[in-house]
């Protein structure tokens, strides 16, 4: 089979033949012909199958083929969870739609709004957005919602986890109820299948690979070691196999800043993206890491997404996710389209549980390897141990902050008790020693909310 026999119109055809497409994937074939007939589509792939050609070629084809005079109107939304993933998602719309007369853009939050708004008044036919930035401009009117015919949710279940599924809502309460709409997830836990129930109609559902299953071409090794040990194995890892490229995995933004502080010290160039790193640096990180400049990236998972680079020899999981579906989502970025990779996981004293999870839902025990100087039997003997409370917590804080990527309003609550440092300072009564200091106090607490503000 080819793109030709998908019935492609022939432009599309012309770009897919100058990018090097030859033959559709697996999901690119079972998915684009009912797309064609304007079924609405639940489907489930693994990262780097090809999703996005999937879902973008027959929604350019339909536009391709129903063209719409002036004014430009935003006929097709696209909504994914990260900065990264969206960037991605619109650089392949524009090759392939390189010989047709339809204007794309992307937005996301962490930069400027200005550009943004300046090419929605040219308008646009195409917007892939996060939707933190998306529901800002709808509400100040600069976002037209009510011409979409198409609606592409993309990495859906890591939207769900990030607890998007309000912002989601509000934004399908502003688009017409007659529309293609489609949901592509690389898991398909029950929360995606109620969302499916909601915003679908009469489906189709493709699943090219069992649910939460991992790439087979990828290499899993797992290795016991304590906690105070891991970053000796990191640089032991890097310095004995010597990866070109190796992506690290941190639970953590603050992880994630001490990784690439530690590997430094240890001779080893690393740069990290998080959250809390402007959209320059992260840029300017990933562009170092896919030419090859950079050998080590450290990442989160939530900034993970969209990292769409091919040659990824090693991915390591410095740190065991919480939640056993991302483990799929991690590995990914190896073994990208059926290539061969390497994924390596540290398992130390306090991760057993998480390990029990994954091992669960990947339906397969990951071969231990205990060639190494670090290998730990304490941390070996506490596997389905639950993790202590504390780091149960850990990397969860995006979804009350929300400040991470594409987040509307951040969570300000405070726990019962006693507060610490500045808050019971400012805001306990006779003890802030003077008004001044009681104003710098609030000034400070202004600009920390200020800064938790920022939607992503």
């Amino acid at each position: 089979m080819d793109f030709a026999s998908l019935n492609l119109c022939q432009p599309l055809l012309d770009a897919l033949d100058k990018i090097g497409y030859v033959t559709p994937t697996p999901i690119q074939a079972e998915a684009i012909p009912s797309l064609i007939e304007g079924h609405d589509m639940l489907g489930c792939a693994q990262t780097g199958t090809g999703k996005t050609a999937a879902f973008s070629l027959p929604i350019l084809d339909a536009m391709a083929n129903d063209p719409w005079s002036s004014p430009r109107r935003i006929r097709t939304l696209m909504l994914c969870p990260t900065r990264e993933l969206a960037a991605q998602i619109h650089d392949n719309i524009q090759q392939y739609a390189q010989h047709l007369d339809i204007h794309s853009m992307v937005m996301f939050g962490g930069v400027s709004q200005k550009p943004q708004v300046k090419i929605l008044r040219r308008g646009v036919d195409i917007l892939v957005a996060t939707p933190g930035r998306l529901l800002d401009l709808i509400s100040q009117g600069h976002v037209d919602l009510s011409h979409v015919q198409f609606l592409v949710l993309d990495e859906a279940d890591r939207m769900l986890d990030m607890g998007f599924i309000r912002d989601i809502r509000k934004i399908l309460a502003q688009i017409p109820e007659n529309r293609q709409s489609l949901l592509f997830s690389a898991t398909m836990p029950h929360s995606i299948v109620e969302l499916s129930r909601d915003m679908l109609h009469n489906p189709v559902s493709v699943s090219i690979t069992p649910e939460s299953t991992t790439v087979e071409a990828i290499k899993q090794s797992l290795m016991f070691v304590m906690k105070s040990d891991k970053r000796g194995l990191l640089t032991h890892i890097i310095k004995e196999e010597n990866p070109e490229k190796v992506l690290v995995f941190s639970r953590t933004k603050h992880g994630c800043n001490r990784i690439v502080k530690q590997l430094g010290q240890d001779g080893i160039k690393a740069l990290a993206i998080h959250g809390n790193k402007s959209q320059g640096a992260r840029e300017k990180a990933l562009a170092q890491f896919r030419k090859g400049t950079l050998k080590v990236l450290v990442a989160t998972d939530v900034a993970s997404r969209g990292i769409d680079i091919s040659d990824i020899n090693h991915v390591i999981n410095l740190d065991l996710p919480n939640e056993p579906e991302v483990y799929v989502h991690r590995i990914g970025r190896t073994g990208r389209a059926g290539q061969g990779g390497i994924a390596i996981a540290f398992c130390d004293e306090n991760e057993g549980e998480y390990l029990r999870r994954i091992e669960k839902i990947i339906r397969q025990g990951i071969h231990v390897d205990t060639d190494h100087p670090f290998h730990s039997e304490k941390a070996k003997s506490r596997k389905g141990n639950k993790a202590p409370k504390k780091q149960q917590n850990q990397g969860r804080g995006q979804r009350q902050v929300r400040n991470d990527n594409s987040k509307g309003q951040p969570f300000f609550g405070h726990s019962k008790g006693k507060s610490k440092g500045n808050h019971s300072r400012g805001n306990s009564k006779g003890k802030s020693g003077g008004k001044r200091n009681s104003g710098r106090s609030g000034n400070n607490r202004n600009r920390r909310q200020r800064k938790r503000r920022t939607r992503y």
